[in-house]
């Protein structure tokens, strides 16, 4: 039944009241956001668990000050500290599940940041530092959109429960037996996922799909130790040059996965999804220069400038060699190297099988080693794709919530990234709507030198974050 005008009238009101406390703490809400990048929560082995720690405290106390209840950090056997909090006052209203996470890439290559990674500086329109955008800006959009609800003397028109997690770049491995243990507690109607990023800048996003990712390392070995390469060249086999016929075997010389069968299972694109994306903008010479692309070098796969480079990213598998270990530049010497590792990883798509995947994976690469050496070969694990068709009504009410925040229509995407916890959540959960919607944008860098967030576009999350919470209290 439609509302009577005048508590439709009422209802603006309030998020009237609520976006007008949203910009007069905006600096507030922005001092939040810097308090957490200066904590370098790297969650990967080999770096100070307690500086995850550290975050987790401060993100709990962010909560608490922005109205959250029961507000605690959870520890969990094997894992960083997630933070837990809720504002379930409303009794029969639906219950909105939160997530972010707050932990953090490494650095990477200190000397490539222009400005410190874990001191948060502004240039322009942006904000530059390790985790401002991926994704301790998504905590603030959660909290600044309760604040300024509760700042303008109205509970938000539905219960609110946040889980912030503390391990989510180190592939979120106790995230599943965390939900599991945890169920009860985080039992929602849809849930809202702030890690992922829009199409463009000012152009708000939902995202529908994620590639999955399945990561190997590639240990070849063919002498105890490395040999001059003038008193013993010729008849011994060098594992630098065998593990880059490995890898050269990865693909076809077009660039295709060269793995049998990688592509049998690959779902095709659906008549709305094929409208969908050929109607996004696409500007060949706008995408090489997000990418960084030499302005010399072709973009691949069929149809080069002239395709639309998001469907390959979005819904085809790609293979990636991360990175490679032989000998060093700096200690470069005229030898016979014994051994030479890699670390390789393959994207998925919807419908292709994790683990059927994996398995042809290390099959080529064993087919594909020379010589005769030892090849070696760690499972480093899988993520299955995921994909959902936005059919039910939260997703409308997603658009038409980033459409008032943002001022701008906002689209339907896909993503070329993993998610690892999406997939599972969504499962525990009962298959309840997942919004996944974020800050980042193409000149984000997430995960590489110089992350920025474009604290213009994080500010019109925050608002549309407050116009979501009112639909999805009437879509619900």
């Amino acid at each position: 039944m439609a509302k009577p005008d005048a508590e439709l009238a009422a209802l603006d009101g309030s998020l009237d009241k609520a976006l007008r406390c949203f910009a007069g703490a905006r600096g507030q809400h922005l001092n939040d956001l810097c308090e957490l990048v200066r904590i370098p929560s790297i969650s990967f082995p080999g770096f100070p668990a307690a500086e995850v720690r550290r975050s987790a405290d401060a993100t709990a106390r962010i909560l608490t000050a922005r109205g959250f209840d029961n507000v605690r950090t959870i520890d969990f056997p094997g894992g960083h500290p997630y933070v837990y909090g809720e504002r379930c006052r409303l009794p029969g209203k639906p219950t909105l599940l939160l997530y972010a996470h707050h932990d953090v890439q490494p650095v990477g290559d200190e000397a490539a940041w222009k400005t410190p990674p874990f001191e948060p500086t502004q240039v322009g329109d942006r904000l530059f530092g390790r985790g401002a955008a991926d994704d301790k800006a998504g905590i603030i959009v959660h909290t600044a959109a309760l604040a300024s609800y509760l700042d303008s003397g109205s509970e938000p028109p539905l219960n609110l429960k946040l889980l912030v997690e503390g391990e989510e770049e180190a592939g979120s491995t106790t995230l599943d037996a965390f939900l599991a243990a945890h169920f009860e507690m985080l039992r929602a109607d849809a849930m809202v996922l702030t890690d992922t990023g829009n199409f463009d800048v000012g152009i708000p996003s939902v995202t529908t799909s994620l590639r999955g990712l399945c990561t190997l390392e590639i240990e070849v070995s063919s002498l105890r130790q490395p040999v001059h390469s003038g008193m013993w060249g010729g008849p011994l086999p060098d594992a630098g040059l065998a593990l880059s016929k490995i890898l050269a075997a990865l693909t076809t010389p077009d660039g295709r996965i060269a793995v049998p069968g990688v592509y049998d299972r690959v779902r095709p694109l659906s008549r709305l999804e094929a409208e969908s994306f050929a109607a996004l903008p696409h500007d060949p010479s706008r995408f090489r220069d997000q990418a960084g692309l030499h302005h010399d070098v072709p973009m691949l796969g069929e149809g080069g400038e002239a395709q639309n480079p998001w469907i390959a990213i979005w819904r085809q598998p790609s293979v990636a060699v991360n990175a490679v270990e032989i000998s060093s530049r700096r200690e470069a010497r005229n030898v016979i190297n014994g051994s030479a590792w890699a670390r390789i990883g393959l994207r998925l798509v919807p419908d292709m099988d994790a683990e059927e995947t994996e398995q042809a994976f290390i099959d080529h690469v064993r087919r594909s080693a020379p010589f005769g050496v030892r090849v070696e070969i760690r499972k480093l694990g899988v993520n299955a794709p995921w994909h959902v068709e936005p059919e039910h009504p939260a997703f409308a009410a997603a658009a038409r919530a980033l459409e008032r925040g943002y001022g701008q229509k906002a689209v339907f995407i896909g993503s070329g990234g993993s998610i690892p916890f999406v997939a599972p959540l969504s499962a525990r959960m009962g298959g309840i709507p997942a919004l996944l919607i974020g800050v980042e944008d193409p000149y984000t860098n997430a995960h590489s030198e110089n992350e920025s967030l474009c604290i213009p576009d994080w500010e019109s999350a925050i608002r549309s974050a407050i116009y979501l919470y009112d639909d999805l209290s009437r879509s619900l």
